[in-house]
């Protein structure tokens, strides 16, 4: 018998029965490499499959992924991820701060009272994956105290928020791209359309023929960021006190 490289276990068989590493790798040869590549093109579709159907229909989408299939959609956390780092790649390639997004979103440089608040703010830019879970946090603790008679938890609407927020991530990197090409100024636009897209997608989600639906969608939206904001100002008082003492 031999040990299991992975956790000493004793093994007599091709499988640690403790934690089912194999005992003997494969050896890197051509099938190997057919096989990764061919792995990485059915991840590929399930990203495209996934960008299609929540695009498209995303309450619904989300709503099969939670109750029916999981199979063929690229998990919640790992599409914010991947969506938020073509973000990041992309306003650093286009040079979109802070400063530069306050611009363009109000027509002029607006001046910032708070110095932390600036590099906070462009915290927010360079690490849009983090910032969209804490705000999909706070977003879903709205959600679930407006919709709790539908059942679902906290974590079940978390999922949606990060399928919203991922397609929200790749429409404003695509719009990035156009403004960079073209020099049109379609932050506002943006800004308007993802607020719309996030409304429909949790509206749909409970239910797309309830007006009343929308409208608590829209308050959570405008809730969720509002915490959001005052937790930014808040750290941001906290930092300037600290470093003036």
């Amino acid at each position: 018998m031999n040990s299991c490289k992975n956790c000493n276990e004793l093994v007599s068989g091709n499988y640690c029965s403790n934690c089912g590493q194999t005992t003997q790798l494969q050896r890197i040869d051509r099938r190997y490499i057919i096989r990764e590549i061919t792995n990485a093109f059915s991840a590929n579709k399930g990203m495209l499959y996934t960008i299609k159907k929540v695009f498209i229909s995303p309450g619904e989408s989300v709503r099969q992924y939670i109750t029916e299939d999981r199979s063929r959609f690229v998990k919640p956390i790992t599409f914010v991820i991947i969506t938020s780092l073509i973000y990041t790649l992309v306003s650093h390639l286009f040079q979109i701060d802070a400063k530069e997004f306050q611009r363009q979103l109000h027509g002029e440089e607006v001046p910032l009272e708070l110095p932390t608040y600036d590099l906070l703010l462009n915290w927010t830019i360079d690490y849009s994956g983090y910032i969209t879970i804490i705000i999909g946090l706070l977003m879903a603790f709205w959600v679930k105290l407006f919709f709790r008679k539908y059942g679902y938890n906290l974590f079940e609407i978390f999922v949606l928020f990060c399928y919203i927020s991922g397609i929200s991530t790749l429409f404003s990197s695509v719009v990035f791209i156009i403004q960079g090409l073209t020099q049109l100024n379609l932050i506002s636009t943006t800004t308007l359309i993802t607020t719309i897209y996030f409304i429909w997608a949790t509206g749909q989600f409970f239910n797309k023929k309830k007006l009343g639906c929308y409208i608590k969608a829209t308050l959570s939206y405008v809730l969720g960021f509002f915490l959001f904001g005052i937790l930014i100002t808040m750290i941001a008082v906290f930092i300037d006190i600290v470093l003036k003492q």
